[in-house]
């Protein structure tokens, strides 16, 4: 599933000790791979107890995973919820979770999960298969209309899932879904017993909202809410009915308590990383912070970890909606792909890298991020920096020099200009956005620069009131398969067009049908080779430009132990029930 990750501002690409870091990476995975009804990941004494604090830059919108795509409602459903399968972001592989194990049909569509035995909720009620038969249910009611419901479908379609006993649920795929299990990563199992009467009446997006009773919630995640102090910080303490135990037969987690302090300014955010007051940041290293990160690191105040190029770089997207912009004069070139390919070739890349991530930044020239791998297509074109080439591109959709002035003006004599809307306080998205419209500027296009809050930018662009965006975007897995909302048209996150029941345009369509053959080819080349396909596609007419992928960097305090730092967000608390403390931490 595609999330909009607004909190984020992401590193330069710097040059640490990345061998012995990638072993010690590669190492804590292997500790945590294959577990299943014991984590591997042992607490002696030392470990067991105490307080981390780590800093959040934004408030909970809710605490309802299925109402909200938000990076910190994601973060209190990982902390506080539990899924049937898990992937595990260092290995990059599913395992067991609530579902201790499972049998796939002949023909590779029908799945039969085993509950895990003896599991409650954190208010002590029993888990059965009736939980997992409500949550997907809840995920594909059309009142809902939250953002689960696209990210458990395979073709359009939801799952069917039935269970036979309390201990067993199958679930039937409506076509062969290739990545098969990896799918139910996406959805945290809800109590039945507290939110069904929610559902009946239509209420559940508003049930479980940001001033509901910590009381009245439960999980099946390893920490529970236990206060909320608006603007200040989230307290969760030791789920005691958490199931999962480590390989001593020990009861996990590792922490008493795990404290979300909310710091909106990143610069505060900074200091009380190195002062000792917060043991670790949410998000990524801002490229600005790296030196002093790197000082107090060397004082062996902080860990400062390299965990490789960024799965995900900042998108630009203009709005294509046609209905839209109808009426808007501008609309002959904004919504023209010479335009958009006008703009890839106007941006220095090296200059953006430079300007954004302090000159160590990875050009990205597609969709897909090199540091993906395995869905990295390999013969990407790259757009070279070519103002002559954009302008020309501009000149073909009509737009010329105003007489004695740089300024592009179109047949009527109006000026060539749009809006660009962004993050405010986001410096990442504000510097990106201001080397955007500078790029611009030098081929006469004028972009005028709007930063909003978060919400506000949200619902621009999800209503279509916009001309362009720059904006965070990150996809919950590496496996394009598990990001429909996003490739398909109808999708929820089909970002330059939100809202189409039917794709507009015939390249559009081409992408569902190939994204559709992707899905249900048996055989990793053949999915491989139908996504390089779609990225070619996506290449001749770039409906979302991205630039520059980062490095990313991640801090903590050196009293934090059994860390297991993924280069997917979120970096170090995707895991968080083997996190574990020594020494003395922030006053609380």
């Amino acid at each position: 599933m595609t999330g909009l990750s607004h909190p984020i501002d992401r590193p330069a690409r710097w040059r640490p000790r990345r061998a012995a870091l990638a072993i010690a990476i590669l190492l804590s995975g292997a500790l945590l791979a294959g577990c299943s009804s014991r984590s591997s990941a042992p607490g002696s004494g030392s470990d067991r107890g105490g307080t981390l604090v780590a800093s959040i830059r934004s408030e909970p919108d809710t605490f309802n995973r299925y109402a909200s795509r938000s990076f910190v409602t994601d973060i209190i459903s990982r902390l506080t919820q539990a899924k049937l399968v898990r992937i595990n972001r260092v290995t990059d592989q599913i395992e067991p979770r609530l579902a201790d194990s499972w049998t796939r049909s002949d023909d590779g569509r029908r799945y039969t999960l085993h509950l895990r035995p003896g599991v409650e909720f954190s208010d002590g009620q029993p888990f059965t298969s009736a939980d997992v038969l409500f949550s997907f249910q809840a995920a594909y009611d059309p009142r809902t209309a939250g953002p689960l419901g696209d990210s458990m479908k395979v073709d359009g379609k939801p799952l069917e899932v039935t269970a036979p006993d309390p201990s067993t649920v199958v679930i039937t795929f409506p076509s062969v879904f290739a990545p098969g299990l990896r799918l139910l990563d996406n959805l945290p199992i809800l109590p039945k017993h507290l939110l069904a009467g929610a559902l009946a009446q239509g209420t559940f997006t508003q049930a479980w909202g940001t001033s509901t009773p910590p009381a009245q919630m439960a999980g099946l995640g390893p920490f529970v809410l236990s206060s909320y102090e608006p603007g200040q910080r989230l307290v969760f303490t030791r789920n005691p009915h958490f199931w999962l135990k480590d390989v001593s037969g020990a009861p996990l987690p590792l922490l008493e308590r795990l404290i979300l302090e909310i710091v909106p300014d990143q610069n505060a955010e900074l200091l009380r990383l190195e002062s000792g007051q917060i043991d670790m940041t949410t998000t990524a290293v801002r490229p600005e912070d790296y030196r002093a990160l790197k000082r107090a690191a060397d004082q062996g105040k902080v860990k400062l970890l390299d965990l490789g190029v960024g799965l995900n770089a900042d998108s630009f997207w203009i709005n294509l909606n046609r209905a839209s912009k109808r009426s808007d004069p501008r609309a002959a070139w904004l919504q023209s792909a010479d335009f958009r390919r006008a703009i890839s070739y106007a941006v220095d890349r090296k200059q953006f890298a430079d300007a954004v991530y302090l000159g160590e930044g990875v050009p990205v020239y597609g969709p897909v991020s090199p540091g993906n791998r395995t869905w990295y297509w390999k013969d990407t074109p790259e757009t070279p920096y070519d103002p002559a080439r954009a302008k020309a591109l501009l000149a073909r959709l009509g737009l010329h020099d105003r007489p004695g002035s740089a300024q592009l003006v179109d047949a009527a004599g109006r000026p060539v200009q749009f809006t660009l809307l962004t993050f405010k306080g986001n410096t990442a998205l504000e510097r990106g956005a201001e080397v955007i419209r500078d790029a611009l500027a030098k081929v006469g296009v004028t972009v005028n620069v709007v930063g909003l809050d978060v919400g506000g930018l949200v619902q621009r662009f999800t209503s279509n009131d916009y001309d362009a965006v720059y904006f965070s975007v990150y996809e919950t897995d590496t496996d394009p398969a598990l990001n429909p909302d996003f490739w398909f048209s109808s999708g929820s996150a089909h970002l330059w067009n939100i809202g189409e029941k039917t794709p507009a345009t015939p390249w559009e369509a081409q992408i569902d049908e190939l994204m559709a053959r992707q899905i249900a080819a048996p055989d990793l080349a053949i999915r491989q080779t139908l996504f390089d396909q779609v990225q070619r596609i996506f290449d001749e007419h770039l409906p979302v430009l991205r630039f520059v992928a980062p490095r990313i960097y991640v801090a903590m305090s050196t009293r934090v132990v059994r860390a297991t730092p993924s280069v997917q967000s979120p970096y170090l608390l995707w895991n968080p029930e083997v996190l574990a403390v020594t020494g003395a931490g922030p006053a609380r």
